[in-house]
């Protein structure tokens, strides 16, 4: 890596923003100097990687500045003034925002970790900026990691599906998300994935003339009744399949999205007109279908799914989805680097308030827990655990975490829905408030404000702390 590729991604940046990037990267080399990484390179290829990566995401110029110095805090002595005073304030914040807490101030290693992790989460509510520059940084650290000892790959494997890929999930970073997943794997279960990746070239030599057919057959399909697309074929990651195989115990023909066929088209109703074309061409397996589109997943993604019969009976999912769509379902909130107008910063931040259900979660947490260990590991079990998505009796999609009942449900609406729960339809027909949700769950929540509420049966039956404190603090019926 030299310069020179970070500037070819350069190109439709002023001169300058051009410039100030340079100029952040003289920096970072001359206050790397004499620095090493264990593979013998010279530190400022690690910087160098990072803002390529953020370039390649089309991020402004001062997060690529930022992801240019973002170790000489930690790594150099130089103090935070010295960045706002060459660059400027915001990039000196950026930089700040994603170097490690001193070590001087904890008494143990576990407090100093617990107290980074808890930075590194709750970043995202000042500037979800400085979360995208540490995935990059992430990124670059797992595609390097076979230079570190035995122990520090697996420490920073675990680390990476712990922590980095639930935070590119909850941004909707799918693309970075796949990856790290994949790198973690590899030092995790090293047989397995080994034995995996074996598994997903044979399919791809084997299945790829199959999906290619298809291919070519629904673009040309729709070219005759004028909608314009590009079709990609995808494979799924080393670890969704290993996942299957290993953990859910599943067997390949009935893993319904293996292969998928990213059909992109102009324009949200071009997606509808597409989705009937490709059903006149292949019968669509019963019960797969999703509208993603009028419905959109918890972190912004949109896309028609269903899965079809193709060619020798081969199970292939379709994603219809518009251009603008696309770029949002491969890197989430980081798109909007690409697709927005004007301050990015500012839209982010405000799509992750208003849109974004797990902000509004891990707000309540930062707010309830001052102790750094209980607020981790109230992260891990309300935000970071397997999830389970059902859906309001308006189609809005609610992700709760696997174990949630209807009481969980209703208190994720909103707390006053909770306080004066009498009962709940699921699926049109009536359960009891022990009822532990499944995916795809059509949920209704009967409530009276007359009626009245036993706090301990509420309290006995929520299984989410989020709703168990507001059980606590209920006044209305004590």
């Amino acid at each position: 890596m030299e310069y020179e590729d970070l500037e070819k991604l350069l190109t439709d940046y002023s001169e300058e923003d051009k410039e100030l990037i340079k100029e952040a990267y003289k920096c970072a080399r001359t206050l790397h100097a004499g620095q090493y990484r264990q593979s013998g390179e010279e530190y400022i290829i690690h910087p160098l990687n990072v803002a390529y990566i953020l370039a390649g995401l089309h991020a402004d110029r001062d997060t690529i500045c930022a992801g240019l110095l973002h170790d000489t805090l930690e790594d150099t002595g130089i103090p935070k003034e010295y960045i706002s005073e060459h660059f400027n304030e915001e990039v000196a914040n950026l930089v700040d925002g994603v170097t490690k807490l001193a070590k001087m101030n904890f008494s143990t290693k576990e407090e100093l970790n617990n107290a980074n992790t808890r930075k590194i989460i709750t970043s995202i509510k000042d500037d979800v900026r400085i979360i995208i520059i540490k995935l990059a940084d992430r990124l670059h650290n797992m595609r390097t990691l076979q230079y570190k000892t035995p122990y520090k790959q697996r420490e920073n494997a675990l680390e990476t599906m712990n922590l980095f890929v639930p935070l590119a999930y909850y941004i909707g970073a799918y693309r970075i998300k796949s990856e790290l997943e994949d790198l973690s794997l590899q030092y995790l279960k090293p047989s397995e994935y080994c034995d995996t990746l074996a598994i997903q070239r044979e399919l791809e030599r084997e299945k790829n003339p199959i999906l290619e057919e298809m291919q070519d057959n629904i673009h040309n399909k729709l070219l005759e009744y004028d909608l314009n697309n590009d079709i990609k074929i995808r494979t799924k990651n080393i670890y969704g399949i290993y996942k299957y195989l290993y953990e859910q115990h599943q067997k390949l023909n009935n893993i319904h999205d293996l292969f998928s066929l990213k059909i992109m088209v102009s324009e949200s109703l071009d997606c509808y007109k597409a989705l009937g074309l490709i059903h006149s061409m292949y019968h669509p397996v019963p019960k797969r279908f999703k509208d993603y589109i009028c419905n959109p997943k918890t972190n912004l993604y949109q896309s028609l799914h269903t899965t079809v019969f193709g060619p020798e009976n081969l199970l292939v999912q379709t994603q219809i989805r518009t251009y603008e769509m696309d770029q949002i379902a491969s890197f989430g909130l980081p798109s909007y680097f690409k697709i927005k107008n004007g301050n990015t910063r500012i839209i982010m931040q405000e799509e992750l308030k208003e849109k974004f259900q797990f902000y509004k979660s891990l707000v309540d947490i930062d707010n309830k827990f001052s102790n750094n260990e209980e607020f981790i590991r109230e992260v891990e079990k309300e935000l970071f655990s397997e999830k389970v998505y059902v859906y309001t009796p308006k189609g809005e999609i609610i992700e709760l975490p696997k174990g949630a009942t209807v009481v969980d449900f209703a208190y994720r609406i909103h707390t006053e829905v909770g306080h004066s729960m009498i009962g709940a339809i699921v699926n049109d027909e009536p359960v009891k408030n022990d009822y532990v949700l499944e995916n795809n769950d059509r949920v209704r929540i009967l409530t009276s404000e007359n009626a009245y509420i036993d706090r301990q049966e509420l309290f006995k039956n929520a299984n989410t702390n989020y709703a168990r404190r507001r059980i606590r603090n209920m006044e209305k019926y004590v």
